[in-house]
């Protein structure tokens, strides 16, 4: 596309912010508006509102029209991220109204799927790409107030009284001030905090919030505090029952500056923004004259990005870490006043982030796990770092999706909430039990007992909602208990029925592991026949936490390799070794140095690197590919904490490294 083409503008979702929008292209310089999709063809005042644009019928309807090249998503909050993936994957360039998804995590898969598509996508906080914001940054910069100290900024109005019909008043489309207009003052303190440092944005350190929840259970007024690493403190508030005065204050060591209504700047059709600067008693006001319409700046803004070939804003506009970092604020604010939306859990959350029915791919490669009598994944997902289910389920569907199968969850993980997320996933999805391999584990430390095994067990599987596992590992041994002892515990599951497949130990030794099996042939009893021990190119010096084993050198790779024992490895890439968090010179990260820094592991690591540069890969993709292809069983846990880092890890499941070539990786 050349620079002299107008970027021709469709929009989803036919509301008010939409014909505010349209207002604007119709006053850009690099775009016009050529067609609006609503599901309502007949609704009257559609050819009003948006003169000169053809109705479609549907939104989908849009995404296939080879008329337009970028589309402006307006529909409510919970439709934000659906209609934005569906858009990048046809190829449309997106605008999506704020917020553009309800969660940081959902963000992340957004702005994942149009670098894919290599298309633009934006975040329309249109105040930030207005000359008054830009002008507010050069202030501050300046030190005309002296050294930043607080931020104070509220977004808040009144609507008079509950309408439960109301969107903003409605749960289950995501109503309430925090994710409405919360997000104005929280993207306007992380801007000055960071120019205040010279950067473009900053994030801070911590975030406290309150808030009071009407009866729908949405924020009818709510504030926070945020502090930088600067030592910045912000006062941000929002409301949608409150009227506040709207004024954004920034208070220096010298003085103050003082902005009213800083998102609408010179307003919706252009005229003077007054910024005003209060500084030893007197008072001066900066005046910002625009003739331009508001929304004009952010459509023009949006069409320079695409005709230059960019796939996001510039600063001071809402850059897509920019727009990720300021959804984790408002997560952050809404988990501290305990305010899930309905439509975030597993009972209406049932369809994938894109809408669409959750069905298991076959990308993935499958492989015979000795003692299991269903193929497994190559891989096994651990998601142990989620906070809930929304954020959990969109790597849940991803993997599935893929073709995996094989889940690994512990009864200590998130004191119960992985094995609760894990239950509310496969029941919501009507994913098929027998298609899934499910590790379950218990008796950690210091409940490492016999008979902690049973009554874990019990809770675990109410969680995971299912009535067995297909692997149970004990998640730590205690050596002062006779090992037959936890034999006779697993063994009286497996005849039970709730272990029907393998059980065995998670950081267990070698010693440990063929007494338990002496014990088991001696007496009768189902022997252990898997473990869970860390398995890596690089070889763990120091136990990550109290009571891990390693199973990575030589001895551990002779024993696996005689008794071909199936090895759930656990911290299979290294914990971030392979990546650049990690080099001789670098020593900023604690757990990294201590444990794996050795000239031993760094040869791996430069030997990981050369091979990795000769395929046209990363040295991470390596260390999975090693560990896939041992003599002897092993199955490497992986815990991405996005979609992204899961299809990055998923994409070196086609490297198949010979015998000779994990010899040289190892030296």
């Amino acid at each position: 596309m050349t620079s002299d083409q107008p970027i021709r503008w469709g929009i989803i979702g036919p509301g008010t912010i939409a014909r505010t929008f349209a207002d604007g292209v119709a006053h850009s310089r690099t775009g016009r508006l050529v067609a609006i999709a609503t599901r309502n063809p007949a609704k009257p005042g559609l050819a009003e509102g948006f003169p000169g644009a053809r109705i479609v019928d549907g939104y989908e309807a849009l995404l296939s029209d080879k008329e337009v090249d970028a589309i402006y998503i307006a529909v409510p909050h919970t439709g934000h991220a659906e209609w934005a993936i569906k858009a990048a994957r046809a190829g449309k360039h997106i605008l999506v109204e704020k917020p553009i998804a309800l969660s940081a995590y959902d963000a992340e898969a957004v702005y994942y799927e149009a670098k894919k598509a290599g298309v633009f996508a934006g975040e329309a906080f249109m105040y930030r790409v207005h000359p008054q914001t830009e002008k507010l940054v050069e202030l501050v910069k300046s030190g005309v107030i002296g050294t930043v100290r607080i931020i104070r900024s509220s977004f808040g109005f009144n609507m008079g009284s509950y309408k439960p019909e109301h969107r903003l008043f409605a749960n289950d489309t995501a109503g309430g001030g925090i994710l409405d207009v919360g997000g104005y003052p929280v993207s306007m303190a992380r801007l000055i905090s960071g120019a205040a440092e010279g950067k473009t944005f900053l994030e801070p350190e911590k975030v406290s919030g309150v808030a009071h929840l009407g009866e729908s259970g949405v924020d009818e007024w709510a504030s926070a505090v945020l502090k930088f690493p600067n030592e910045i403190i912000a006062e941000v508030s929002c409301s949608i029952m409150a009227q506040q005065d709207n004024v954004l204050r920034i208070i220096g060591s010298e003085g103050r500056i003082e902005v009213q209504d800083f998102w609408f700047a010179s307003g919706h059709k252009g005229g003077v923004g007054k910024i005003e600067i209060f500084k030893g008693g007197s008072r001066e006001t900066v005046e910002v004259k625009e003739d331009r319409w508001l929304y004009s700046f952010e459509a023009d803004a949006a069409g320079d990005a695409i005709h230059a070939g960019k796939t996001e804003f510039s600063s001071p506009g809402m850059s897509w870490a920019d727009s990720i970092g300021n959804l984790r604020v408002l997560d952050q604010w809404r988990a501290s006043v305990g305010l899930e939306y309905g439509v975030e859990k597993a009972s209406k959350r049932t369809a994938n982030i894109a809408g669409g029915t959750v069905a298991r791919g076959n990308s993935v490669p499958q492989r015979q796990i000795p003692g299991i009598s269903k193929p497994a994944s190559v891989v096994t997902l651990g998601f142990e770092f989620f906070s809930n289910f929304a954020s959990a389920s969109l790597t849940l569907d991803a993997f599935y999706e893929a073709g995996g199968n094989a889940f690994d969850t512990a009864y200590v993980y998130g004191g119960g909430k992985t094995e609760a997320i894990f239950g509310d996933w496969h029941t919501s999805r009507k994913v098929p039990r027998e298609e899934i391999v499910l590790i379950g584990k218990g008796a950690h430390s210091p409940l490492c007992y016999p008979d902690m095994i049973a009554k874990q067990l019990d809770q675990s599987l109410a969680r995971l909602k299912t009535d067995y596992v297909d692997i149970y590992f004990m998640h730590r041994d205690n050596t002062d208990v006779p090992v037959g002892e936890f034999v006779d515990a697993m063994d009286a599951e497996v005849k039970r029925g709730r272990i029907r497949g393998i059980f065995g130990g998670s950081n267990w030794t070698r010693a440990r592991f063929d007494e338990a099996i002496a014990y088991a042939e001696k007496t009768g009893k189902t022997a252990p026949a898997a473990l869970s021990n860390n398995f890596s190119l690089a070889e763990m010096l120091d136990p990550i936490w109290a009571g891990c084993v390693a199973a990575s050198d030589d001895d551990w790779k002779k024993w696996l390799n005689e008794k071909q024992i199936p090895n759930f490895a656990w911290s299979s890439q290294g914990r971030g070794f392979f990546t650049d968090r990690a080099g001789r010179d670098k020593r900023d990260d604690e757990e990294i140095v201590r444990v794996w820094y050795s000239e031993r592991n760094f040869g791996r690591r430069d030997r990981a690197i050369e091979l990795a540069n000769k395929l046209g890969r990363n040295p991470i993709h390596i260390a999975l590919a090693y560990v896939i292809a041992q003599p002897f069983p092993v199955i490497p846990l992986i815990g991405p904490r996005t979609v992204a880092e899961l299809e990055d890890s998923l994409s070196a499941l086609d490297i198949k490294l010979t015998p000779e070539q994990v010899k040289w990786l190892e030296g």
